[in-house]
């Protein structure tokens, strides 16, 4: 079968979904008949082909984009007492997982343009205290640090990207994941490309590699191939299950086969909206950089927000916002600093529904209702 599959066409009555080509369910059926479903050689395989896919030399895989963060950080020797600089305009397991290495966030604005953080940005934001930065890939679009790379690597600092949104874009000719950072991908169910649920972390060293696997296997030196043909096992330090199953690998190869289709198409579809927007008084859409990013979201900036929100979902038009910023969150209170650009884009940013399952006629309807919501906000 070579066909999407799911129960029905979730047209734009969803914000987003994943897309499935019709051999992911072939695929985990044969690790299901194998009896296997751990870490097993499906994952390393899916290792081998995403370290391929990037040209570089190794990567590891994990249960999830949180789980690939929180080992990365672990990994850098990120951890109490220290602070990682990281954009308020994220998601917020981003900030959960530098919590979960002991260490703090300190929030830093974005360019209202793009959603992400700039180099002088992420550097005003860098104190004494620092030891990462966390630069988020936001909506696709690559992020570069050339001119202050050199800097932060002499101070001592890591740099982490959150590249959730970013699996295939590019920068400067080459993948996210091959310009020196620790790059952890996200591959939840409805990312560019998806496992289910899963995670990828790409090291910059064979130690960090090393490393990496250690702490999502709680640990323990011995590989899972290596355990079957020894009577005992040795753990040296702190360690997660943070292992990505075979059923989940076994999603995600499938889905890699078919990754050329998935990056024209994904562009293909920002483009058309931009194409329908183009015009529409008092909207401005989010630039993500379509020629060289896989567009994770479709995102539009515009006044009186959230009634337009609510025009729209009454229409069953699949709207969202990712994502409130942080530093607003009450969780996170203790850390707050005063981000104008940040605040002013959470009052006015707005999720158009994005996926492939989406027609040209689905995003020629999005925008039509779109119009009809202003008109009807601003006549009120």
């Amino acid at each position: 079968m070579n066909t999407p599959i799911g129960s029905s066409r979730p047209d734009a009555r969803r914000n987003a979904t994943p897309y499935l080509y019709g051999r992911e369910a072939a695929a985990v059926a044969r690790v299901l008949e194998s009896g296997q479903y751990g870490h097993t050689d499906v994952t390393e395989q899916f290792e081998r082909r995403i370290a391929n896919f990037l040209g570089v030399p190794d990567a590891v895989a994990v249960s999830s984009g949180t789980a690939a963060l929180h080992a990365a950080l672990l990994a850098a020797g990120v951890g109490p007492g220290q602070e990682v600089v990281v954009p308020s305009m994220t998601f917020c397991a981003t900030i959960q997982a530098i919590l979960a290495a002991g260490a703090t966030p300190r929030f830093a604005d974005i360019n209202p343009s793009t959603l992400c953080v700039t180099e002088d940005l992420l550097m005003e934001a860098v104190t004494e205290a620092t030891a990462a930065v966390v630069p988020v890939l936001f909506g696709g679009r690559a992020i570069d640090l050339t001119t202050v790379q050199e800097d932060l690597d002499a101070r001592g600092i890591a740099v982490i990207e959150d590249a959730a949104h970013a699996f295939g874009s590019r920068i400067g000719g080459r993948r996210v994941g091959t310009t020196g950072a620790l790059t952890c991908f996200s591959f939840g169910p409805i990312k560019n490309l998806t496992c289910g649920q899963g995670g990828m972390a790409i090291p910059r060293s064979p130690e960090e590699a090393d490393r990496l696997r250690r702490l999502r296997l709680l640990g323990v030196v011995q590989s899972q191939s290596e355990r079957a043909n020894i009577t005992t096992y040795r753990v040296e330090n702190f360690g997660l299950r943070y292992q990505l199953s075979s059923i989940n690998a076994a999603i995600g190869l499938a889905q890699l086969d078919r990754f050329t289709t998935t990056e024209l198409a994904r562009r293909r579809l920002w483009h058309a909206y931009r194409d329908r927007l183009n015009g529409l008084d008092g909207v401005t859409l989010i630039d993500v950089d379509p020629d060289h990013a896989v567009p994770h979201l479709c995102q539009v900036r515009l006044p009186r927000r959230d009634e337009v929100f609510t025009e729209l979902r009454a229409k069953h038009i699949g709207v969202g916002v990712h994502y409130p910023p942080n530093h607003l969150q009450p969780a996170f209170a203790t850390w707050r600093r005063f981000l104008p650009a940040t605040e002013q884009a959470g009052a006015e940013i707005l999720s158009l529904p994005f996926h492939q399952h989406l027609t040209q006629a689905d995003i020629e309807h999005v925008v039509a209702e779109l119009g009809r919501a202003l008109e009807t906000v601003e006549g009120t």
